[in-house]
């Protein structure tokens, strides 16, 4: 494994000298580093990896230094549009360093290292995906020498190609991180109930006819724990494992086609930032609550921090054209705030406000996606709306 600061100063030293990018659970030592080491201006955690892209393709234009873009593999398909039809040597030629975490890795066998559901897919096509975008590549090396060599090799290649290249980061290629300075303030106050306390709540005031669409990380996580451990069944949940910021548009595209069921989406502040046009769609539904939990950080893949941590999401929201808004921070606001909400027939947005963290012991969804799939969409068929 390397030390994420020995390969910081490495990348200083060849000239990298703006970091951008989405946070991901293989890349956690590295952005832990780029958080303690960089001062803000020089390192900007971006709403989704297309932005990123953006933010370094700007830095490149004010400065002729290339940035580097660190993403997961699943966020490969936010950036095609960027790199295809801004970045590529065909359009502008703007030269960056793409650092991918290779979620679902293959290996040299064919083999495939086990890994959750939502990145057997991307984990298969990932090198493919790189190849057709014409952005050549190399798996990262875990001796820093070599590592070393491949950054200065690739950055060289990205100056004299004029557009972007790419690091693959397999799994624990970095050391853990050891923070030189105390660490930066994220999230809300430590003082504030966690998201399992208020998510199994909204869960326990929801009638059985409701049907719940849940956002990737540790809230589809909560959930599906919250009714194993109650015996309730799963049938009334769609667990968004992957796609994020997409679960409000699949709860929107439900409420649509069955406009006389409440539809609650739970979703986080990561999420929404990512694809936050998406609210104004949602705004239109009248049966869609629509919930989300602001603990400002990135939370299941390194607690690394997002600007909700200073937002006001509600007052968004209300921008965004929804009818009725609310901001809560305890259990017993948002029983009241969820109650009148579900009885308003109208678009509702409830952010609430918990700490950040999860249970070290918190497990992980035993159904299958296909299984989540099948069952809920019988639930939707079968159930009758109150």
């Amino acid at each position: 494994m390397i030390e994420a600061g020995a390969f910081l100063e490495a990348l200083q030293l060849a000239g990298v000298q703006f970091f951008t990018g989405v946070p991901d659970s293989l890349l956690k030592e590295l952005c832990a580093c780029f958080s303690d080491r960089l001062p803000e201006q020089k390192h900007v955690i971006a709403a989704n990896e297309g932005g990123a892209t953006g933010l370094a393709m700007g830095h490149y234009l004010a400065t002729g230094s290339p940035a580097l873009v660190y993403m997961q593999n699943s966020g490969l398909g936010n950036v095609v549009n960027p790199v295809a039809s801004l970045a590529d040597p065909q359009i502008y030629g703007i030269p960056m360093l793409m650092v991918i975490g290779w979620r679902g890795e293959m290996q040299q066998d064919g083999t495939q290292i086990h890994d959750e559901p939502q990145h057997v897919k991307q984990g298969q096509i990932t090198l493919e995906q790189l190849e057709i975008m014409g952005i050549p590549f190399e798996i990262f090396q875990t001796d820093l020498s070599c590592a070393l060599t491949q950054t200065r090799r690739l950055l060289s290649l990205a100056k004299r190609r004029s557009g972007p290249v790419a690091l693959v980061v397999r799994k624990q290629s970095f050391a853990p991180y050891k923070p030189k300075s105390a660490n930066k303030p994220v999230g809300k106050d430590a003082l504030l109930p966690s998201r399992e306390d208020m998510l199994t709540r909204i869960v326990s005031l929801l009638s059985k006819d409701v049907a719940v669409v849940s956002t990737t990380g540790m809230a589809s996580r909560e959930l599906f724990e919250f009714r194993h451990a109650n015996n309730s069944g799963h049938a009334r949940d769609f667990l968004t494992v992957g796609g994020m910021g997409h679960a409000s548009q699949i709860a929107c595209g439900i409420a649509l086609a069955q406009p006389d069921r409440q539809v609650v989406c739970l979703d986080g502040d990561g999420a929404l930032l990512m694809h936050m046009g998406s609210l104004t769609l949602s705004a239109q539904q009248h049966n869609l609550v629509h919930i989300v939990f602001n603990n400002g950080a990135h939370d299941s893949v390194g607690g690394q921090p997002t600007v909700a941590a200073q937002l006001n999401l509600s007052s968004i929201a209300k921008a965004a054209g929804y009818q009725w808004v609310i901001r809560v921070s305890s259990n017993s606001q948002l029983s009241e705030a969820l109650q009148y909400a579900l009885s308003l027939g109208q678009s509702c947005f409830i952010e609430v406000l918990c700490r950040r963290g999860a249970r070290a012991d918190l497990g992980r969804p035993t159904r299958t996606p296909a299984q989540n799939k099948q069952d809920f969409m019988q639930f939707l068929e079968e159930v009758a709306y109150a």
